[in-house]
């Protein structure tokens, strides 16, 4: 993979798939992508329907020098596949520097396409944050996302459940975390 940095954060390079950080040009596939439902119901904080602003204020937060969080767009243009077909980010966690949590999403038009455990196993073998653990949380009702998780090595922790702005309802979920 070659490597290289923009605005403080590493540029990823997989087979099919640059992970790159946002750029305000991303704002209109964002709201395409994160405005659906099947992609917003799968996630934490993507509210359905998106509201005005949403896509754009989200780039402006990732692109932030304070930011508390690194997003990288998965850019699919090396496949022919479009500048913006997902988005993987790592977060860490406050009281525990040397972990994070990553959380990922791919447009549905692309879905059963590899490119998520493409996009994972590229951010864990460069390991930007530097990190000795990565967690991981997924929705129950969302088998394909943990299988993505447990054939890049993470392993299961256990049941819990999160809030979901989209589903304005808690969700079961399960924990998985990675030692790096």
């Amino acid at each position: 993979m070659e490597l290289k940095t923009i605005s403080g954060q590493q540029v990823i390079r997989a087979e099919r798939v640059t992970l790159r950080p946002l750029q305000r040009s991303d704002i209109g596939l964002l709201e395409l992508y994160a405005g659906d439902e099947r992609v917003a119901v799968g996630t934490r904080s993507v509210p359905h329907p998106l509201p005005p602003g949403a896509a754009e204020a989200f780039v402006t937060r990732s692109l932030s020098e304070t930011r508390k969080e690194d997003v990288w767009a998965m850019d699919g243009t090396p496949a022919g596949l479009g500048e913006l077909v997902g988005v993987i980010s790592l977060k860490r966690m406050e009281d525990a520097p040397s972990q994070s949590e990553i959380g990922y999403w791919v447009a549905p038009v692309l879905w059963h396409t590899g490119l998520a455990s493409e996009a994972v196993n590229a951010l864990l073998a460069d390991n930007p944050q530097d990190c000795d653990t990565i967690f991981a949380e997924v929705f129950q009702d969302n088998a394909f996302s943990a299988r993505i998780l447990t054939n890049s090595g993470f392993q299961y922790l256990g049941d819990a459940e999160t809030f979901s702005v989209a589903r304005d309802a808690s969700v079961p979920t399960w924990t998985y975390l990675k030692k790096l």
